[in-house]
């Protein structure tokens, strides 16, 4: 019997098995949407034990756990980093058929070369093993990222950070390339205004601009964003329940803004107007730059109002939302197409239901001028695990074209996340390599694996146009 987790883990046919091997697994990683900590890519910081760098800010981990009966204190609490492992262990055999318990296993094998299934027997020895390693200087963080091969790596930034550690790094000589993105929903979270003006007395003050009108916004933003392109930043990225795409003309959006900015609040559909306004302009930014803009659209977070007030949000209390996408979907696209200011777009639903909504609205706006311009995103979230990612995939291969697909993404905060693009690899190979062994591929291993090599890596690489920054001294501001 072979070992679980063999070589030929998730393919079933002989295709299969040739086109991963031979052309999907010596490929790079390009890595263009994560939650990695730069700071700690910066220090190279070297982690004491496994819990670290693993279960850290893992709620992917912390809602398994929970739902397995394991009390707050030893997932977010003050139990030990080793009580949180071991709990950790005792909840993997519990998660079979989640994705958790491959990604668990392949992170134990790849980085550790561990084979060893982790439980409550072997909690210890796999403990003690993996900290032995974590200790050496091949387990610092950039040695890990070495390691799985990655050449880019995109971190998610907000419009005030400093993005001194990206300075860092690019004057460092890293060979991996680390450049922010662009993530502005607090610039637009107009929803409660004490917290929203709050905000804007930060930005104005890294953009050394005094935010007092809707115009004196729109130039700490392009401030903000000229200062990301100077340090390499080539992605925006948006976290939206719903694209907002209401009409609006320029004086309702300074008198909006005029509104929440002296701290009153506004209604449901003032908070639509000037979201709508505001999402417009920061995609007009992205596309003077050449910039790709990303949309993540059908979160509904924080659902669980008592746990948020404990513990914050990102800590495993969201699901997937049932928001209607497809008609503000479509008139945000047109708009900016109307005006030719139509940037390069990746759309990621999290809602299943919308994946063909999704693979025939990018259709409707790819005009010829870039292969792919507007992309259907990787499986997201809830939905980047084997069934998630297969029908993303066929989606898309039935209503768009699979070749100029740009792959696959970790959305991780942790630096042992890499191997899910080895899962991601083996789940496209398989595909293909069953379409060939029933006949509705032809048996062309030169086409298809050029267009596997594609999907991995050479399709991001010519996308978003990445290149060795040259870090400008831009002014500190």
């Amino acid at each position: 019997m072979k070992p679980f987790l063999n070589e030929d883990f998730l393919l079933r046919t002989d295709t299969a098995r040739t086109l991963y091997h031979e052309y999907a697994a010596p490929m790079p990683i390009i890595d263009y949407h994560n939650h990695l900590l730069p700071e700690q890519i910066a220090e190279d910081r070297q982690f004491d034990n496994i819990t670290q760098v693993w279960l850290y800010g893992d709620h992917y981990k912390w809602r398994a756990m929970r739902t397995n009966g394991v009390p707050e204190r030893f997932i977010t609490g003050d139990a030990s980093d080793w009580e949180k492992f071991e709990k950790w262990a005792e909840t993997v055999p519990q998660t079979v058929r989640n994705p958790l318990y491959h990604w668990t296993h392949l992170e134990l094998q790849r980085y550790f070369g561990i084979t060893e299934l982790l439980n409550a027997a072997s909690a210890r020895r796999i403990y003690d093993q993996c900290n032995a390693l974590l200790r050496t200087p091949e387990y610092s963080v950039q040695s890990l990222l070495r390691k799985m091969n990655v050449r880019v790596l995109c971190t998610t930034d907000d419009p005030t950070d400093s993005l001194e550690c990206h300075r860092a790094l690019a004057a460092s000589g890293f060979e991996v390339q680390v450049l922010p993105t662009f993530r502005p929903d607090k610039a637009m979270a107009v929803e409660d205004a004490a917290t929203y003006n709050a905000y804007l007395d930060k930005l104005g003050t890294a953009a050394a601009v005094d935010i007092r009108t809707y115009a004196d916004l729109a130039t700490a933003l392009r401030n903000r964003h000229d200062y990301f392109a100077a340090l390499g930043c080539r992605l925006s990225d948006h976290g939206l329940e719903q694209i907002y795409a209401a009409d609006y003309t320029p004086a309702q959006l300074r008198e909006l803004f005029d509104k929440v900015r002296g701290g009153q609040e506004l209604t449901s559909e003032e908070v639509v107007t000037l979201k709508s306004g505001l999402l417009v302009l920061l995609a007009e930014l992205d596309w003077e730059k050449g910039w790709t803009q990303q949309y993540h659209l059908g979160a509904l977070r924080n659902n669980n109002a008592r746990m948020l007030r404990q513990l914050g949000p990102d800590t495993g209390w969201d699901s997937i939302g049932d928001f209607s996408q497809g008609r503000a979907l479509s008139r945000f696209l047109n708009r900016l197409d109307e005006q030719d200011k139509l940037a390069k777009t990746i759309l990621y639903n999290l809602n299943p239901a919308d994946n063909e909504l999704v693979a025939t609205m990018v259709g409707n706006f790819n005009d010829g001028s870039v292969a792919g311009k507007v992309q259907f995103g990787s499986g997201w979230w809830f939905l980047d695990q084997k069934d998630g990612m297969e029908k993303q995939l066929n989606a898309l291969s039935n209503m768009g074209l699979l070749s100029r697909f740009v792959g696959m993404l970790t959305d991780s905060r942790s630096f042992l996340s890499f191997p899910r693009h080895e899962y991601f690899r083996r789940v496209l190979c398989n595909l293909l390599g069953t379409d060939v062994e029933n006949g509705e591929l032809p048996e062309d291993l030169e086409l298809l694996g050029s267009i596997i090599q594609n999907i991995c890596y050479y399709n991001a690489e010519a996308y978003f146009g990445f290149e060795k920054v040259v870090v400008k001294e831009a002014a500190e501001v």
